[in-house]
């Protein structure tokens, strides 16, 4: 059991968890549990058993359970994004029971679709000016990529974090071009913009439509891949040009102290 992939910039959030995904062999559930801190939930296995106790995956978290299949990645870094992200994924969650509690654990929302990308793809991105994204806006990929390089070299457009573990998990598959889909948040260097995604998710401020969510094909951010000249950001199977009446809503914001 090894990943190699982990040198992607994708897991620079992760680094404190390197020696997990990179050992010779699978860590075991108990291991997880002693290792990482999940705030008062526990990873358990997921068999048969518990997968007939009635309960739907998220009600089950929220009584404190994480069902886990050992010896696999997906849901190893759904455990990894939980220690690192535990306010964000528990707002996840207690949204995730809210809509479940209203309408049933059969029937999925708009509002529940969007949750779901968010878990399984999502990436926070920080902008320090707003403006910064209008090419974003009009999936004007060269110019947010190309033509803002030194802005996102300085710090100007950050990724802040990786809440996606289906996304870390095709990280590991060489040559895979990810795409992300992204929140943004509007705030100066050192605001806590984690703390701010998860008090908005868990306001019902975001994540009630999957439209809302902004895609970002990760490979074209400067550095993250070794052909990023004109004619990589002209491949429109990848960099995809914004369909007709899409609109994104605007970024987050925290305001200056």
């Amino acid at each position: 059991m090894t990943a190699a992939g982990c040198a992607h910039p994708l897991f620079d959030g992760l680094s404190a968890y390197h020696d997990l995904v990179q050992s010779p062999g699978w860590p075991g559930i108990d291991e997880l549990n002693a290792r990482l801190s999940l705030q008062g939930r526990c990873l358990i296995v997921q068999d048969e058993a518990l997968a007939g106790d009635g309960l739907h995956y998220e009600q089950r978290i929220a009584q404190g359970g994480i069902a886990t299949r050992p010896c696999n990645w997906h849901d190893l870094f759904n455990a990894l994004v939980w220690a690192r992200y535990p306010a964000i994924k528990a707002a996840l969650n207690a949204r995730q029971c809210l809509h479940i509690a209203r309408g049933g654990s059969r029937r999925r929302n708009r509002a529940q679709e969007a949750l779901t990308q968010f878990d399984e793809t999502g990436v926070v991105v920080q902008v320090r000016d707003a403006a910064l994204i209008e090419a974003w806006d009009r999936h004007d990929w060269s110019g947010l990529f190309a033509g803002q390089a030194d802005r996102w070299r300085r710090g100007d457009i950050v990724i802040a974090g990786v809440v996606g573990h289906a996304l870390m998990e095709q990280a590991l598959l060489p040559g895979r071009r990810l795409v992300g889909k992204c929140l943004v948040v509007c705030a100066e260097t050192g605001a806590d913009v984690l703390a701010r995604i998860a008090g908005a998710v868990g306001a019902g401020e975001v994540l009630e439509d999957p439209l809302e969510l902004r895609p970002l094909p990760l490979a074209g951010i400067p550095g993250w891949h070794p052909r990023q000249d004109a004619g990589f950001y002209a491949q429109a199977d990848y960099f995809r040009p914004l369909r007709e009446g899409r609109v994104y809503p605007p970024p987050l914001i925290i305001p200056r102290s």
